[in-house]
């Protein structure tokens, strides 16, 4: 029974992994936001996963969907750009997955996934400020200054790298891991339900 239930586990995983891989592809442009920052759903599929089955499951779900994506899509960043996203994603399910099963109650819910919206923004800035920017702009032979300009062509309010990252780079990371975090509480019971009588 428990290999049974394992491989339904392991299945699930890469079938979440595939999923979530196909939801960044599907990703689109946001006002005032870096053309090479886009909007996507991929992270629901890695928190729920996180939630239902725990966090090393929702982290093989999110190291699946940047490979399959980096598969898929190749990269424009030297792969930059996939390594930040998985840290994204672990940084926003680890600690809303850790905190949820220490506290399985709606509010608990709302905590962590309010936890895990915060803290992987915070993550994103200090991230893309001491080495995103910095390494993919040595590695492209760009400026941080040139980059800095494309910014401020869309967002009005971006004069420099801090700028950037307050004006820009937080409030885009605070509305997509807040409005996944809207969507992944309104399924979690359904859909956890369903989940555990198939890994059953």
């Amino acid at each position: 029974m428990y290999e049974k239930n394992t491989t339904k586990k392991l299945v699930l995983t890469a079938v979440l992994g595939a999923i979530s891989a196909i939801l960044m592809i599907l990703e689109f442009p946001m006002p005032l936001i870096p053309p090479f920052f886009k909007m996507d759903f991929s992270e629901l599929p890695v928190i729920l996963g996180g939630f239902i089955m725990g966090p090393l499951n929702g982290a093989l779900i999110a190291a699946i969907k940047v490979v399959l994506n980096l598969l898929l899509n190749g990269t424009t960043t030297a792969g930059i750009g996939e390594l930040a996203n998985l840290l994204y994603s672990l940084g926003y399910m680890f600690p809303a997955v850790l905190i949820y099963h220490k506290i399985r109650t709606k509010k608990g819910a709302v905590i962590s996934l309010t936890a895990g919206t915060v803290i992987t923004s915070i993550i994103s800035v200090i991230m893309n400020l001491a080495v995103t920017f910095p390494l993919y702009g040595k590695l492209m032979g760009i400026d941080l200054p040139v980059i800095v300009d494309m910014c401020a062509k869309v967002n009005p309010y971006v004069k420099d790298m801090i700028s950037l990252m307050i004006f820009s780079i937080l409030p885009f990371n605070l509305f997509k891991y807040g409005v996944t975090s809207i969507i992944a509480f309104l399924l979690y019971k359904k859909l956890s339900t369903a989940v555990r009588d198939f890994i059953c």
